[in-house]
């Protein structure tokens, strides 16, 4: 079975990165956190404007109809770039739980705005510490009551699909009364948290029951492919500083120990993106994979990521660790993907649970 991408999707890549190298370099991400920003939003209506936000939404409701390996791609560019947008909370989460579960009517009413960059959606799961995927909040009789923290870029968003008690999801307006919004210190300043209080607040039921593990399934391939495209730009930093770098009369580079620990980097960012191509492969192909495929795929990118982030910066030495350097970029991207949508155990028990003869056994 070949897993490779076609030639229309390496060009859909090679477009989001030429992109996001023009609109989203290093200086600009400075720019973004000493402004206090929660988004690139000149990016984002960019990325509008080239499609890549429609690109797996139905043609129906503005979109592409694209599938999951050409939103991975996309996906792969935007973590390469660490860029300051909403695509996982907006596109991957909440455009995707709306298409899955919504009604008729919310898919025509929200999708194509999503699609187009007019509404931005977040996805409010977690209730603090405790399960990650928590049901605490309650709708009843059409009113939302309850708080979910931390939910990413919902200082943005407009509107909200909210994880609600017997695992039901609802859509709420966050700009109304009875909703309150504040911001949570995050470590990683280019994808702020909030946290969302509501006190019966007007919202909507989501008739499509049972959606929500392969909602997170979808994303987790989606946050391998991230993870992948961020260890490989990690990879060719380090790459580049030790080609660069002389110690002793020597390039660093030529130094057995870092090319060993560049080659482990490697080796691991290949095996997650493999992973995500067959997660992505799953999603579109094969849903019985999925559960399967998107755990592999989630721990695989963890572990990719978490690898080429912390060798970036030993491989850069002190200067790695200041502000001036790139490589504190992606080394708070990667501790904020590590834990968003459940930690490295987490995945590790869903992928068990998975296993033949262990379907429906709790995780």
């Amino acid at each position: 079975m070949n897993f490779d991408l076609s030639d229309e999707q390496k060009m859909l890549g090679e477009q989001a990165r030429a992109l996001l190298a023009d609109l989203s370099p290093f200086d600009r991400l400075r720019q973004l956190i000493d402004s206090g920003a929660d988004w690139d939003e000149p990016l984002w209506r960019a990325l509008a404007e080239m499609g890549f936000l429609g690109a797996a939404i139905p043609e129906e409701h503005g979109g592409l109809g694209l599938g999951a390996l050409d939103l991975g791609v996309i996906m792969e560019a935007l973590g390469a770039a660490n860029a300051a947008v909403p695509f996982m909370s907006s596109i991957i989460l909440g455009a995707e739980a709306i298409r899955l579960a919504g009604s008729d009517a919310q898919k025509a009413a929200w999708l194509p705005r999503l699609a187009s960059g007019e509404a931005v959606a977040t996805f409010a799961y977690a209730e603090g510490p405790g399960p990650v995927f928590a049901t605490g909040a309650r709708l009843e009789g059409g009113k939302l009551s309850g708080s979910k923290f931390p939910v990413a870029d919902a200082g943005i968003a407009d509107i909200a699909v909210v994880l609600v008690a017997g695992g039901d999801l609802a859509l709420v307006e966050l700009d109304q009364p009875g909703v309150t919004r504040t911001k949570l210190d995050s470590f990683d300043q280019l994808r702020p948290h909030y946290r969302l209080d509501f006190d019966a607040a007007m919202a909507d039921p989501m008739p499509g029951r049972g959606k929500l593990d392969r909602l997170i399934d979808q994303a987790a391939v989606q946050a391998a492919f991230e993870a992948a495209g961020a260890a490989e730009a990690c990879l060719y930093m380090a790459r580049d500083y030790a080609l660069e770098r002389q110690i002793f009369g020597r390039s660093l580079a030529s130094f057995q120990a870092i090319k060993h620990k560049l080659a482990d980097v490697a080796v691991a960012t290949e095996l997650a993106r493999s992973n995500a191509y067959f997660g992505g492969w799953a999603a579109q192909s094969s849903p019985d994979d999925l559960p399967a495929a998107a755990a592999a795929a989630r721990l695989s990118g963890i572990k990719c990521f978490e690898m080429a982030a912390r060798e970036n910066l030993q491989v850069h030495g002190g200067i790695g660790y200041t502000f001036e350097a790139n490589c504190h970029f992606y080394y708070r991207r990667e501790r904020m993907l590590a834990v968003h949508l459940g930690n490295r155990g987490f995945w590790a028990n869903r992928l068990l649970a998975a296993q033949p003869g262990r379907q429906g056994q709790a995780a």
